[in-house]
């Protein structure tokens, strides 16, 4: 990296707003697992999940505030801007997940069984855990794109919305795999398709946009993205009617939930929630198709 003769540490990059708001993230992600990792205690699928989510977000928020301090983000070969608004969004998504989860399935308000010391860490760590995502929100709400301003792409609605599509189809992903019994008929395997290849060009665009190679002359992106878009919103108007005549339609499936079904392991609760995610993800793609027509990519921020 050259230097440019100027001083070699960014002191903005803690004390601006976005820093100080990095700084809380660190502070609130490290109080969070800490809290859970001494007297809390995590258990099952759920629990890891919300401690990779805090380990995860801590440690790419340190390297982030290090390579703005010390300047060294010039010598990676990706767009800055994009990567960081890109986290920023993922990171407020999996906080916000955490925060729900750990207090739904650790919380309680009695002492019994756990104990009082343990409850009131679980307690603890529910609370820091709200304030992580609070302060991850504020970061995605000081970093977005304002009217006029000439920005990173993943900082704009768009870009910011192929975040919360590719996490919305995790969920969907989730509930797939959790005997939701997709393998009964062609249509429904469709969908998975659908929902497969929506997601898998999603996170190509970001890998792209993030990569800060959306610029190639011999291929014209923007204009790429957007024709996929409307794509994608087309593909899942069609899951978003087979879905629900396929496991909800009395000739197919059940319209209610069977009385049989036993709790966390019934196959009509996840084809509900995949029939509930489709819908957000068919609006989330059609709010995305509106505003891909008022941006342009900006690929070297």
């Amino acid at each position: 990296m050259e230097s440019t003769g100027g001083p070699y540490l960014n002191t903005a990059a803690v004390t601006s707003p976005v820093g100080i708001a990095r700084l809380l993230q660190m502070m609130f992600g490290c109080t969070t697992f800490s809290l859970v990792a001494h007297r809390g205690g995590f258990s099952a699928a759920y629990g890891t999940f919300c401690m990779f989510v805090w380990t995860f977000c801590f440690a790419v928020t340190a390297f982030i505030v290090t390579c703005e301090f010390t300047r060294l983000h010039g010598c990676l070969s990706i767009s800055w801007g994009n990567f960081t608004a890109a986290f920023a969004m993922l990171a407020t998504l999996m906080s916000a997940t955490a925060a729900v989860i750990y207090p739904l399935y650790f919380a309680q308000r009695d002492c019994y069984p756990i104990g009082c010391e343990v409850r009131d860490f679980r307690i603890a760590a529910g609370v820091f855990a709200g304030l992580l995502f609070v302060a991850y929100a504020t970061e995605v709400f000081l970093t977005r794109a304002k009217p006029g301003q000439v920005t990173s792409y993943m900082a704009t609605v768009s870009g910011l919305l192929k975040i919360v599509q590719a996490f919305v189809a995790c969920i969907i992903f989730g509930a797939l795999v959790n005997d939701s019994q997709y393998g009964k008929y062609v249509a429904t395997q469709w969908c998975v398709a659908v929902y497969s290849f929506c997601f898998v060009v999603t996170v190509v665009v970001v890998a792209f946009s993030v990569t800060g190679r959306t610029a190639l002359p011999w291929f014209p992106f923007e204009r790429a993205v957007v024709v996929y878009t409307l794509g994608a919103v087309l593909l899942y108007v069609s899951a978003a009617v087979i879905w629900p005549v396929f496991c909800f339609d009395s000739k197919y499936g059940s319209p209610r939930r069977p009385g049989s079904c036993a709790k966390g392991r019934c196959p009509w609760d996840s084809q509900l929630v995949i029939a509930v995610f489709t819908y957000v993800n068919l609006l989330l793609y059609a709010a995305d198709l509106a505003y891909s027509q008022r941006i342009r990519f900006v690929s070297h921020i």
